[in-house]
């Protein structure tokens, strides 16, 4: 065989075996096009990810009491709950070790606001030793003076509360979020009247369900109409959609307060042309209702900009092709532009169900106690009444609510069928 048959690597410019060279260059242009993205993944990691992971993390942390009571939860680790007997006298002196250095770096009432949560009166009693435990008597137990000084501490519910939440992670805080308690048998339901989240979930769900069903029904002839005027009216239309983005959220709500209320414009006006007597005026503020209608106007151009965006892509020619070939009005549209439209309600419908099930103002503002979303109490255990480990419990509760829908959504239609343009 002659040289000129033999072959070998094929080799680059600078003498390198050319895939080599090429693998060295697919290598770098990876690298410069991380590196071009890197601020981004920086900044969204910094100011999105990791203050939600944060957040999230704080629904099973549960350092308080361990760090604090050291040496009572160790103490308490043999004692049987189920018993019925208090804890021993070393339980009790170790509590009393506790709470003299606790109350030396003003840490006590920690202990007490985090138990407070699962037991009432717990914050008050434990500000009330702390304020005389280091005038303990050495002559007697120790269960005693705890006792003398507030008979919580001879109940067997307050140690029991204190034993269960004394570990490093702890599922209390969904437990209470799906409006139940831990007790010393397993977990038990909350009396009917104390049952708030699972009924403030469910009505998220419902009413925002119901807002993006709303948004599509009014939304759908709007977006119509706008992809199919002539362009002079069709952009007068729009600028008429977009309005509302020119004024401020808390603004067009507070419209919504003087528009709704019983006194207010609608009712005069429905008085006014004889629809309703002036005694049965509708009550169409500070319930479900009110929320449903103000952030249906909110929300409503998040449904129309998608669907005209793709209604604009479809061609006039398919349905008067289908109608020359004998479909009526209502056949073309439902056979032929229907189907092509659909992208536009799913980005529409996806849009607006993710925005409003995480609103807080408008619900805040108009819904009263019955029109409330999920996102109040939320907002609440963290302004309010600082309760972060419940708050964000809720929180992803609601995300993971979300995510199922958003995966059910992309079994049934499809997530690569939804289009923004």
């Amino acid at each position: 065989m002659s040289d000129a048959t033999t072959t070998g690597p094929v080799l680059a410019a600078d003498g390198t075996p050319l895939k080599k060279s090429l693998s060295k260059a697919l290598r770098r242009q990876k690298i410069r096009a991380l590196m071009l993205i890197a601020p981004l993944l920086l900044f969204v990691t910094v100011t999105f990810i990791l203050p939600i992971g944060d957040m999230l993390f704080r629904s099973v942390e549960n350092e308080i009491v361990s760090n604090i009571l050291p040496r009572t939860v160790v103490e308490l680790d043999s004692w049987d709950s189920t018993s019925g007997d208090l804890p021993d006298e070393a339980v009790y002196a170790a509590l009393a070790a506790d709470l003299l250095i606790a109350v030396e770096n003003r840490t006590h009432i920690k202990v007490g606001i985090r138990l407070n949560y699962e037991l009432s009166g717990m914050t008050s009693l434990f500000k009330k030793t702390g304020r005389v435990v280091d005038d303990f008597d050495p002559d007697l137990t120790f269960a005693e003076q705890f006792i003398d000084i507030r008979d919580d501490w001879g109940e067997v519910e307050t140690w029991q509360t204190i034993q269960m939440y004394s570990s490093v992670y702890t599922n209390g805080y969904f437990v209470s979020a799906i409006d139940m308690r831990k007790g010393p048998d397993g977990l038990e339901r909350l009396p009917d009247g104390q049952r708030v989240y699972i009924t403030s979930m469910i009505r998220t769900l419902v009413m925002t369900l119901a807002i993006t069903l709303l948004c599509l029904i009014i939304g759908y002839p709007v977006a119509w109409l706008l992809a199919n005027l002539p362009m002079a009216k069709a952009n007068l239309l729009m600028i008429l959609v977009l309005l509302p983005f020119w004024t401020s959220l808390l603004v067009r709500t507070s419209a919504w307060k003087v528009l709704l209320q019983k006194q207010g414009v609608i009712n005069d006006v429905l008085v006014w042309i004889g629809i309703i007597s002036d005694d049965s005026r509708l009550a169409m503020i500070n319930n479900q209702a009110g929320t449903i209608i103000t952030m249906t106007h909110i929300l409503l151009p998040f449904m129309i900009l998608p669907l005209y965006s793709v209604m604009k892509g479809i061609p006039p020619t398919y349905l008067r092709a289908a109608k020359s070939l004998g479909a009526t009005n209502w056949t073309a549209f439902w056979r032929v532009y229907f189907p092509q439209s659909v992208p536009g309600i799913g980005a529409g419908a996806i849009l607006v169900f993710i925005l409003s099930v995480g609103y807080y103002i408008t619900p805040e503002l108009v819904g009263g106690p019955s029109g409330k979303f999920l996102s109040n109490w939320i907002a609440e255990f963290v302004l309010a009444r600082p309760n972060w480990g419940l708050a964000a419990a809720l929180g992803a509760i609601l995300l993971g609510l979300v995510m199922f829908l958003y995966v059910l959504y992309d079994k049934i239609v499809g997530i690569d069928n939804v289009k923004l343009g």
